[in-house]
């Protein structure tokens, strides 16, 4: 009986660290943001954001692959200097 009173609580007690324990686990940024700068913009997505999966870097050789959000892209369409679809590659 004692054994099964630890097992519940030892439960209990993992689902609630995973859970609660640190609020930004799991925690996302909106889909549509609008970012003061690229610096701000990397922070979250290292390689910048593509408008769609078709499109490639005319800048050249990037580090970091760009997700693709075509909701963030156009709210930050403004960063994307050389006009290759990618906003704030790097």
């Amino acid at each position: 009986m004692r054994k099964d009173i630890l097992r519940i609580f030892g439960v209990i007690l993992l689902s609630a660290v995973f859970s609660s324990a640190n609020p930004s686990y799991g925690a996302q940024v909106p889909q549509s943001t609008k970012f003061a700068n690229c610096a701000e913009l990397n922070s979250v997505y290292p390689g910048g954001v593509a408008k769609n999966a078709k499109v490639r870097n005319k800048g050249g050789e990037t580090k970091n692959t760009p997700v693709v959000k075509p909701s963030v892209y156009k709210k930050n369409a403004s960063k994307d200097r050389d006009k290759d679809g990618i906003a704030c590659e790097r």
